[in-house]
C-alpha cells in the first residue's frame, strides 16, 4: 500500500496543508497557514483528537438522548470533523455547514470525502453572519460556531446582534456552543460570556483548569441555552478526558464575568492573536 503523503495548497484565507498521521492508517491534520484547524480520521469518526473538539463531542452528547437525531448548524467547517461525529453517533441528523473558504471546502471533500453515513450534510460556501442573517428562524436543535480567520475568531461573530441572530435560529430547546480562545486578563472570553448572557437565560463554560487560573493561552468552550444543561453529565465526561477540564457554571462563572458588557458591532474586535506554539494536538 502506498504511504499517504501531505497536501498543500493555496485556499482562499492562506496556505492549507493535509498532513497524515503516521500512527493511524487514515488520520489526517489539517492546518491553514500554521495553525491547525481540524483532525479527522477516516475510519473512526467518532475519534476526536483536539481536547476542544471532545468538548463539543460531550455536550452533543449529552443534549437528547443516544443516536436520537438532530438538525444541527455548524458556523466553521475546517475538515468537517464535528459533522462527521454527528453524523456517526446520530444517524439521519441533518446537518449544515458554513464555511467561508470555498476553496478549502473543496480541498476537504477532494481528499476527504465525507461518508455515506453523512449524507445528510448539507455544505455551504459564504460568510457565517451572512447565512445565519438568511437562515430559517426555529430551524436549528445546535448551533455549533467555530469559525477562526487563522487563530483569531473574527470580530463581526462576537457581537450582540450576531448572538441574537444565533438565538432566533434556534429552536426554543436549542444549545448554542461556540470555540473560542484567551488567556488571562480574558478580556475577549468575559466580554463574549457577557454578550450571550444577556441573550440566553443559562451558560457554562469548559475549560482547562490551567487556562482558567491564567496560567496558559487556551480554548475554552461556550454552552448557551434557554433550558439547563446536564451540567453533572457534563462534568463527569469532561473530567475523564486525558487532559480534564473544570465546568464553571452558575455564581462562579457570573464572578467570572464581572462588570464585562456585551459587545456591540461598533466596539467588536477578534480574539487575541495566540502566542508561538499555543495550539498543537491535544
Amino acid at each position: 500500500m502506498n504511504e499517504p503523503i501531505p497536501v498543500s495548497r493555496s485556499v482562499d484565507q492562506g496556505t492549507a496543508k493535509l498532513m497524515p498521521d503516521v500512527d493511524r492508517e487514515r488520520a489526517w491534520l489539517l492546518t491553514v497557514d500554521g495553525a491547525p484547524q481540524s483532525y479527522v480520521d477516516l475510519d473512526e469518526p467518532t475519534h476526536l483528537e483536539f481536547e476542544y473538539a471532545r468538548r463539543l463531542g460531550h455536550v452533543l452528547d449529552i443534549l437528547a438522548e443516544p443516536e436520537r437525531a438532530l438538525d444541527v448548524l455548524h458556523l466553521g467547517g475546517g475538515a468537517l470533523t464535528l459533522p462527521r461525529y454527528v453524523a456517526a453517533t446520530r444517524p439521519g441528523s441533518r446537518q449544515d455547514v458554513v464555511e467561508a473558504d470555498r476553496a478549502l471546502l473543496d480541498l476537504v471533500v477532494e481528499h476527504l470525502p465525507l461518508p455515506a453515513a453523512g449524507a445528510g450534510v448539507a455544505l455551504h460556501a459564504a460568510d457565517a453572519r451572512a447565512w445565519l442573517a438568511d437562515a430559517p428562524g426555529d430551524s436549528a436543535d445546535v448551533l455549533v460556531a467555530d469559525v477562526f480567520g487563522g487563530s483569531r475568531v473574527p470580530a463581526h461573530l462576537t457581537s450582540l446582534a450576531y448572538a441574537r441572530e444565533a438565538e432566533r435560529v434556534l429552536r426554543a430547546g436549542g444549545v448554542y456552543l461556540a470555540n473560542l480562545a484567551d488567556a488571562a486578563p480574558f478580556a475577549f472570553l468575559r466580554s463574549q460570556l457577557a454578550t450571550f448572557a444577556a441573550v440566553f437565560e443559562e451558560l457554562a463554560l469548559i475549560a482547562e483548569p490551567a487556562v482558567l487560573r491564567g496560567r496558559r493561552f487556551g480554548n475554552a468552550v461556550l454552552v448557551a441555552a434557554h433550558r439547563p444543561v446536564d451540567i453533572a453529565a457534563l462534568t463527569r465526561l469532561t473530567a475523564a478526558d486525558v487532559f480534564p477540564a473544570r465546568v464553571e457554571h452558575g455564581r462562579a462563572l457570573r464572578a467570572f464575568i464581572g462588570d464585562a458588557r456585551p459587545v456591540r458591532d461598533e466596539d467588536a474586535v477578534p480574539s487575541p492573536e495566540p502566542p508561538d506554539g499555543a495550539f498543537g494536538i491535544g
